[in-house]
């Protein structure tokens, strides 16, 4: 006579035997509310010549002169960046569109620099720049590049080493990239070091007449509304009885169904199927570049 198997008993667990309560869903998250675009006369376009050693933010933790110290309109904020060591034209504005405009890299928007470096630069040189120079983070794009007159612009304090034994020279340089630093890298790499850097225009906004420290307001320009893209038509689907989709291949299967080998094929034709479808800056007399 065979034993009873013995029976294994499953205890449950003091947490098995709680109640169990529903697990509430999550609460649905709300997308932040849009800003509501700036009605015309509420746009805001400010123009400001930055002084030397001021940093392009409103606020610094150290206490180092900010926008604020020149700029007291709230809500308005930079187009852009310049070093706090380069001096001249800043736009803000209030307008997010018109500093998405200025800022991002597709609109390509011109600044025009005035550089003085270190020596004179050759004709091959400045060839150079306009072609593209490889900097460590690429090739830039191609630029504008001339000796220019010095300009008739306000000292800068402190005012920039002077060496007797090298003389330098004023480059007037257009370009529409923003990198960092950009145009320092570009004349140190043809060995014309960067000794003061005036952004003198923004596309076609200037610093004519403009003091260091000064800002002035301008209505802010109408933004063309962004061309919508064409649509193209579907392809209409092929009419032809033929396809070469493998799918559509004559049949391998046998015949007479299952049971038979692979060699016995069907080699009856089936029909195809259809395939699918504070002094002011002042520009100075451009000057020919050296032959």
């Amino acid at each position: 006579m065979k034993s009873p198997r013995p029976r294994l008993s499953v205890s449950r667990s003091p947490r098995d035997n709680a109640p169990r309560t529903a697990v509430k869903p999550a609460a649905p998250r709300h997308a932040s509310p849009r800003k509501p675009e700036l009605a015309p006369a509420d746009r805001k376009l400010f123009l400001l010549n930055k002084p030397y050693m001021v940093l392009c933010q409103f606020t610094d933790e150290a206490g180092r002169e900010t926008l604020k110290d020149y700029i007291s309109e709230p809500g308005i904020y930079a187009a852009g960046r310049l070093d706090r060591d380069s001096e001249g034209l800043l736009l803000l504005t209030n307008d997010g569109k018109l500093q998405a405009h200025l800022t991002q890299p597709g609109e390509k928007t011109p600044k025009t620099y005035w550089v003085q470096v270190e020596g004179i630069p050759s004709e091959e040189k400045l060839a150079a720049l306009r072609a593209g120079v490889e900097l460590n983070d690429g090739m830039t794009l191609p630029a504008g590049a001339r000796i220019m007159d010095e300009p008739a612009v306000w000292p800068r304090n402190p005012p920039i080493r002077d060496r007797k034994e090298i003389p330098t020279s004023w480059l007037e340089i257009k370009i529409i990239e923003g990198r960092n630093r950009q145009v320092r890298r570009m004349t140190a790499h043809i060995g014309h070091p960067t000794l003061r850097l005036i952004r003198y225009a923004i596309g076609d906004w200037t610093l004519d007449g403009l003091a260091p420290g000064e800002s002035r307001a301008l209505p802010a320009p109408e933004l063309a509304p962004a061309p919508r893209r064409a649509q193209t038509p579907n392809k209409p689907r092929s009419q032809g009885t033929g396809s070469s989709n493998p799918r559509n291949a004559q049949s391998t299967r046998s015949p007479h169904g299952q049971g038979q080998g692979r060699d016995s094929r069907d080699t009856s034709p089936r029909p195809a199927n259809r395939s699918s479808g504070r002094g002011t800056a002042r520009r100075p007399a451009r000057s020919k570049p050296s032959e």
